[in-house]
């Protein structure tokens, strides 16, 4: 498959990864679709909704479809405070890129053992080791994330590790109200929400919107 295409309709997503999985993908290695976008464009939403259409149909015992988020590798608060940027915390620099990395490494590759990664949990704001396990039936690896197209750090290898990227596109207007909403569910004030939204969210939203014609798709779904 190759150029850039937009995309409108579920099926045709599902139609696309079911494919890229057929039978270990085109070169040869574990194919890895990654999922990206600007925060709050619903990249997580869209995984699972994938994983689920995709599910239907798995055989009995072997899912064959994972999911990896890349936010397991944002650096603890503990991290961050050492170095200086938790009030830039969801910024590029506040991932361990060269650990996600070394993890879609060892996914692309395949093999025999199950693969542990780390995962964030929302209520604590904070990873996870050890979270998530990618067992070795899975045939496809659907991993999000905002830098997956970032051209600049430990991002372009991240890129090469990955089959296909998809962008997913919505109103900037409904992206930030979903930010809004998810800073506050998670204990900021809707005034603390929005201003955390204005100053850091949205920073890191241009730099994403910078990577757009990158991608091999732009996912449109109706909102």
């Amino acid at each position: 498959m190759s150029g850039v295409q937009t995309v409108t309709s579920m099926p045709a997503l599902v139609a696309r990864a079911r494919a890229l999985a057929q039978p270990r993908g085109p070169d040869g290695g574990r194919p890895i679709v990654g999922i990206t976008g600007g925060p709050g464009a619903g990249k997580t939403t869209l995984v699972e909704r994938l994983l689920a259409a995709l599910g239907e149909s798995e055989t009995a015992h072997a899912p064959w479809a994972a999911h990896l988020p890349m936010d397991g590798f944002h650096l603890a608060d503990a991290q961050l405070d050492r170095l200086g940027l938790r009030d830039r915390k969801g910024a590029p620099e506040t991932f361990d890129g060269e650990g996600y990395a070394a993890v879609l490494a060892r996914l692309r590759a395949g093999g025999t053992a199950t693969v542990y990664a780390p995962g964030f949990e929302r209520t604590l704001e904070q990873p996870i080791a050890a979270a998530i396990a990618v067992e070795p039936s899975a045939r496809l690896v659907l991993t999000e994330g905002n830098y997956l197209l970032l051209q600049t750090g430990p991002w372009p290898r991240v890129r090469e590790l990955m089959t296909e990227v998809w962008y997913v596109e919505v109103p900037d207007a409904l992206r930030v109200e979903r930010l809004v909403a998810r800073h506050v569910e998670f204990g900021k004030t809707p005034e603390q929400a929005r201003a955390w939204v204005a100053r850091s969210d949205e920073a890191n939203a241009r730099a994403v919107a910078a990577t757009r014609a990158l991608a091999d798709v732009i996912v449109a779904l109706p909102a």
